[in-house]
């Protein structure tokens, strides 16, 4: 790297970030001490401010190492919210550092960020999950199976699918496979071997839907995931248009036997995956729930059934009368009272009514904690549709506050994760969610960079295909709504249940199974392509979620061709094997899991970031042109010095993957390298020894002072002074390892 240019910033060299590396703790508690650091090029600035509130206090350069200054200032927080920036002077320049980045102005809503008691859990940051559509991940347990003509959903009798590969219907909703808990548990070997620390299930409660998004019963196991004790009953006809005479599922659905029998199931089931050193996410549907529900029962299950209160549906005296909101309360309108408030309109998910409801609101919070505690205690929430819930923005917030408070009095360590589309800060402050699925600063724009198309293959933009730098823009802007503990608890996932196949979307053809037809989901496909977005799933900060069947070649349209089963048999087994290349790859470099981010390089076709955390460093490198590229990527940026040499752990290529390990040498802060077409490449350095006994330093220090906050504290710079004269003493420079 050429020296810096007398009187201009180096605005490359500037950096600090949320992490622990620069601000320490990265979680505080209110009346913590917080040290605080900002990073410039060596020699390069005059002045640096730590600014709050628009007041500014000159930093203390603290530390230099071959290429950078330190810059430190020590705060104590209190209980509010700290929002703060940098500003850098170098002669008659001026330039200020957020969370984007460098500018020229300062920029609302862009500050860095202190919630003080804001944690999100640790087991969750940068972990390895592994969502799965239960219904059609492995059938373990065949006397379970739903039968042709067991009820009628949506108007007609549902159907079992004796053909395990055959692909969903545009109407499937009600077919089902025969996936169950069973069968995942038959399957936890394999998972484990996938490198996967945490299992997310769609939803498993009581529900007449594959789906199960329109929960029947909150408080038990669907027993046709689960366990069948008690079985019985005759089987509607195949004309049938209504459940007056499903007795079997009546028996199935609502029997004590059953219920219980499946709760105790899943009881083991959870702590068999405990044992394997593994959680569990599980999907809470609390904005609506379904038509079939025991409080609403507008398919008269639990009428039948006669050991429950009545539905709201069959009686306005019912107990549960004000989870609903009915358009006509005259006296008249009942028995079936259809005339509820639907979730978009639809009568099958009847919208809960939780602002006029107090019981309701306890009843789903009891829910909520009873499967964090024992013996069920699942790990985490997955909330759906969570933006939603209730009737306003104000209830919504006011909601999820009680809700978090619910569950965390019972676990802290409980993850609550929405799914939410925009922007999702004023959820993300602490008192509520700890993060998100993360669709809009991962999915998407890895999605446009390297397919160009929309996350359902509605639409193809040629703009953004392949544009590297609105890749980092929108990952950028959107990483800032969030601060850093959600960002890296965030399910980073390329597919789900709810879009696309990835590797369909890598054909780039607009379409869905009712148009196009399922087999054209798999036409022209690019696995290379697949491969270069692994890559970036498990080196970008988050935790990196492997949707069932991606890591196998699964393909399909937007739901509910997404939902395929997972093709035991006939699996890509070298697929599979980069996956669990890439997953061991991601847990064994700590740079990927609690790391900085920093972007090197953005061109068309190409991209280049790097990872920092503590003395490690690592850098992706993308090409996804079908030409090979050479790129000059400045990793003096992360710390790398020439001295340095990278070892490459994995390329994936056009043709398939090379897992040797091959060496770089840095030449004046620039790597070269030499990239295939569509290809991906993670590299990594030694460990810094100059920088991991500074920051074990730092935090010895800052314990010692947390112990005695009344202690005069103005010698931080001490510490530094000392430990800088031990390491040259062992004549130490910083850069070899």
């Amino acid at each position: 790297m050429e020296d810096n240019i007398k009187g201009l910033i180096n605005r490359e060299a500037l950096f600090s970030s949320e992490t622990e590396d620069y601000r320490f703790p990265a979680e505080p508690d209110a009346d913590d001490d917080v040290i605080l650091h900002m990073r410039t090029g060596k020699g390069n600035a005059d002045h640096v401010y730590y600014v709050e509130d628009n007041a500014e206090v000159e930093m203390t350069k603290v530390l230099s190492d071959e290429l950078f200054d330190y810059y430190e200032y020590e705060i104590t927080v209190g209980t509010d919210q700290v929002l703060y920036h940098f500003k850098v002077v170098t002669g008659q320049e001026i330039c200020l550092y957020n969370r984007l980045g460098a500018t020229d102005e300062a920029q609302q809503g862009f500050d860095f960020k202190i919630t003080p008691g804001f944690h999100t859990p640790e087991w969750a940051k940068g972990a390895v999950m592994y969502q799965i559509f239960v219904d059609r991940f492995c059938n373990g347990d065949k006397s379970n199976d739903v039968e042709t003509c067991e009820y009628v959903y949506i108007g007609r009798p549902v159907q079992r699918v004796e053909d395990w590969g055959k692909n969903p219907s545009a109407m499937d909703v009600g077919y089902f496979y025969g996936g169950d808990l069973k069968g995942v548990w038959d399957k936890l070997d394999y998972i484990k071997s996938l490198g996967v620390e945490v299992i997310y299930l769609n939803p498993i409660f009581v529900s007449p839907s594959n789906h199960k998004y329109d929960c029947q019963d909150y408080e038990h196991i669907d027993p046709h995931f689960g366990r069948i004790v008690k079985d019985g009953g005759r089987l509607v006809d195949e004309d049938a248009t209504d459940n007056q005479e499903a007795k079997k599922y009546v028996i199935r659905s609502a029997g004590r036997e059953n219920l219980e029998a499946s709760d105790a199931f899943f009881a083991e089931f959870g702590q068999e995956i405990h044992r394997r050193g593994m959680k569990i996410i599980l999907d809470g549907v609390f904005n609506h729930c379904g038509s079939f529900n025991k409080w609403l029962d507008a398919e008269e299950v639990y009428k039948q059934s006669g050991d429950y209160e009545p539905g709201a549906y069959e009686s306005k005296d019912s107990p549960y009368h004000s989870f609903f909101h009915f358009y006509d309360e005259r006296d008249q309108a009942w028995p079936r009272n259809a005339a509820y408030d639907g979730w978009w309109g639809h009568d099958t998910l009847p919208k809960l009514n939780y602002e006029n409801s107090d019981k309701l609101v306890e009843y789903i919070l009891n829910v909520a904690r009873k499967w964090v505690s024992p013996p069920y205690s699942i790990d985490g929430w997955r909330l759906d549709v969570a933006a939603d819930l209730g009737h306003t923005s104000e209830y919504n917030h006011s909601f999820w506050r009680r809700f978090r408070q619910a569950v965390k009095e019972v676990n802290p360590d409980v993850l609550i994760l929405a799914e939410h589309y925009g922007d999702p800060a004023s959820w993300l402050e602490g008192d509520q969610w700890d993060s998100i699925m993360n669709y809009d600063a991962f999915m998407e724009p890895v999605t446009w960079f390297l397919t160009g198309m929309e996350k359902h293959s509605d639409s193809y933009n040629g703009g953004l295909w392949g544009d590297g730098e609105a890749f980092f823009n929108a990952m950028k802007y959107h990483m800032s709504r969030m601060q850093t503990n959600t960002v890296m608890t965030a399910m980073n996932q390329l597919s789900n249940h709810d879009h696309s196949r990835f590797l369909t979307r890598t054909n780039q053809m607009v379409g869905r199974t009712g148009t196009m037809g399922p087999d054209r989901a798999g036409e022209n496909i690019k696995l290379c392509v697949l491969r270069e977005a692994v890559v970036i799933q498990m080196t970008w900060p988050g935790a990196p979620t492997l949707y069932y069947g991606d890591e196998a070649g699964v393909c399909g349209w937007t739901d509910p061709d997404s939902r395929r089963t997972y093709p035991w048999g006939s699996e890509d087994l070298e697929l599979i094997e980069f996956h669990r290349y890439m997953t061991g790859i991601h847990k064994r470099v700590p740079a990927f899991r609690k790391g900085s981010v920093k972007p090197l390089a953005a061109g068309y076709q190409k991209i280049a970031y790097g990872r920092m955390y503590e003395d490690y460093q690592a850098v992706t490198v993308v090409c996804n042109s079908p030409e090979a590229q050479t790129m000059e990527i400045p990793v003096w940026q992360l710390g790398i010095t020439d001295d340095m040499i990278l070892g490459r752990p994995i390329l994936s290529t056009e043709d398939g993957y090379n897992a040797g390990i091959m060496m770089y040498r840095v030449k004046e802060g620039i790597l070269k390298v030499n990239m295939p077409s569509y290809s991906a490449a993670v590299l990594a350095p030694g460990p810094r020894i100059f920088i991991r006994l500074w920051i074990r330093g730092l935090r010895t220090e800052w314990e010692r002072k947390s112990r005695n906050r009344k202690q005069e504290s103005g010698d931080v710079q001490g510490i530094h002074r000392k430990i800088d004269r031990e390491l040259k003493g062992r004549a130490l420079d910083g850069g070899r390892y």
